[in-house]
């Protein structure tokens, strides 16, 4: 992989005020990264500020170009102008600064089995790939090999509740809210039909499940937001088009606790007394989009040029980046791809029982090790079903709940607090980003623990979000899931911390995270049916990761 043999490379970086030192460095061949010129530490991506001392004296330093390999995966599935899979796709941390880490490419030969030639800790040096005006550092192993030490954890991962703000005050506004109405679309794989009818759907049911009509709903909540790339129906302003609620208060964005991040938004604006009963909806209409892209009817979202800082290199999917992470729990920990496969098992043992789930039929570990790699060591089944649905959660204020039709559940915490790094490449070696710290500040909100909590239902975009979320949470210790979900017996329905119930996202399909909210809230009303935990009286739930993410802990006094 050179520029020699990949003439076209998409999608490229924009070359910015702040960043075109960066992309065009190659010109001369030397590496340059943002340093602060009090503290000397190097910042990357670079910044007007230093996150270390705080000072503004901002430059570019010219740095040796030799890093240690922190981790790397080998894509088998996607492929972009210029750069045909399979490649590498790598982090390294400098070796002048090991708290800076590039994502990047190793130029490597890769055998026709997708297997490479490298090692964790072994040294690379750059070697710079002109395309267009755009130099992309790129790195080689030095030759012969050379090993180095791995960089270490800015926070070990044992170490995040030490980290945890305290309380600002014992009252907590989780007292002031509950959910009291659910409710799900039609969910398909290409069901060919406007997202937004899938909103309505859900809604609908949500509302009708909560005793309530549209004129009692004077709140509306969402993530994201948006409508691209199959990402939701266009969010607030498209549901008030539709139905004409008139809310008195309303939230949709990114930037919020996972895409969850709605339910603890409205769970606010109801204690604040914003308002009383707040429909918070998702939608997802990815598998028609892919569709309408292949016959030519919808374009992919983005132009030739990105902000991003791992897409240059192939890192196009989150898979990409939390292979890397999985990468190092493997090295660190001894897990393998048997570990991660019990849990994809677990998730369609459940299916099976729930007749929405798009993927119902039998899996086992042979189907799920032989099934084709997308980027290693993430197979087929480690990601999950992109489909077509929605799903609604309707949040009142609990002094409303006794003349609501159903069961309230009730939040007991939540768990929200950022303490690592946001930036994907820069952050958590071993786990899933922002599961560690949301954790560790949910168990400081209440005096249950894990041992009291009934069933979990946590977030599995990937496999490995599943493992993260349930070491961090206490159900294991930090590194001990190989052992834990060895045989899968502990996240059975009937074991230690019955796991997502209704087959999680890698077989029930992709709601991003709120048909685990959905799957609570069924649990802790016993609307199981054969998939229904005996007795469930408290639940957890995670949403997200990566992107800022939030967990919940769910409960009912009935």
């Amino acid at each position: 992989m050179s520029s020699s043999d990949t003439p076209t490379r998409l999608p490229l970086p924009e070359l910015r005020p702040d960043t075109e030192f960066f992309w065009t460095a190659g010109a001369d061949g030397v590496l340059r990264i943002c340093e602060c010129g009090d503290c000397k530490s190097l910042i990357h991506p670079p910044q007007p500020v230093c996150r270390y001392c705080h000072g503004r004296n901002m430059g570019v330093r010219e740095v040796s170009g030799r890093a240690v390999l922190s981790a790397y995966t080998v894509n088998h599935r996607f492929s972009l102008p210029g750069l045909p899979a399979p490649y590498v796709v790598a982090q390294v941390a400098l070796e002048d600064d090991p708290r800076v880490r590039l994502t990047t490419n190793i130029l490597v030969d890769i055998d026709d089995a997708g297997e490479v030639d490298l090692e964790l800790g072994q040294i690379v040096e750059v070697e710079f790939g002109k395309f267009d005006d755009v130099y992309l550092p790129l790195f080689r192993p030095v030759a012969p090999k050379e090993l180095g030490e791995l960089p270490a954890d800015e926070i070990a991962p044992e170490d995040f509740s030490k980290h945890v703000r305290p309380m600002v005050r014992q009252e907590k506004f989780e007292d002031k809210a509950a959910i009291t109405g659910i409710g799900a679309s039609r969910l398909g794989r290409r069901l060919m039909v406007p997202p937004l009818s899938l909103t309505v759907e859900a809604c609908e049911a949500a509302i009708a499940d909560a005793g309530l009509t549209l004129a009692d709903i004077d709140g509306l909540s969402t993530y994201p937001g948006l409508d691209i790339a199959g990402m939701g129906e266009g969010g607030v302003g498209a549901l008030e088009g539709a139905l004409g609620i008139q809310p008195t208060w309303i939230n949709g964005g990114m930037d919020t606790f996972g895409p969850g991040g709605s339910v603890i938004a409205a769970m606010m604006a109801v204690a604040t007394g914003m308002a009383r009963h707040v429909l918070c909806f998702r939608t997802l209409w990815e598998a028609t989009f892919s569709q309408l892209m292949k016959e030519g009817k919808a374009a992919p979202p983005g132009g030739m040029r990105t902000t991003n800082w791992q897409a240059p290199f192939g890192a196009t999917s989150a898979a990409h980046t939390l292979a890397l992470n999985a990468q190092r729990h493997f090295h660190r920990y001894g897990t393998t791809r048997e570990t991660l496969g019990w849990i994809a098992l677990n998730q369609r043992a459940n299916a099976a029982l729930n007749a929405t789930a798009i993927y119902r039929d039998p899996m086992t570990m042979e189907d799920y090790l032989s099934a084709r790699l997308i980027t290693t060591p993430f197979g087929l089944y480690d990601c999950d079903v992109p489909c077509d649905g929605a799903v609604a959660v309707i949040v009142s204020a609990v002094d409303t709940v006794a003349d609501r039709p159903k069961k309230p559940v009730l939040i007991e915490a939540v768990g929200t607090q950022i303490i690592e790094r946001t930036d994907w490449d820069q952050t958590t070696l071993t786990h899933e980003p922002q599961v560690l710290g949301q954790a560790a500040h949910l168990w400081t909100r209440t005096s249950l623990r894990p041992s009291d909590v009934d069933v979990a239902e946590l977030y599995d975009g990937f496999s490995f979000n599943c493992l993260s979320w349930l070491e961090a949470l206490g159900f294991c210790g930090i590194g001990e899931a190989k052992d834990f979900l060895d045989g899968g017996k502990n996240i059975a329905r009937d074991g230690v911390i019955p796991l997502n119930t209704h087959g999680g996202q890698l077989s029930h399909g992709r709601t991003h995270g709120m048909g685990l909210i959905h799957e609570a809230v069924t649990q802790l009303r016993s609307e199981g049916g054969e998939r229904q935990v005996a007795d469930a009286k408290v639940a957890v739930v995670s949403s997200g990761g990566l992107t800022p993410s939030g967990v919940l802990l769910l409960r009912t006094d009935a």
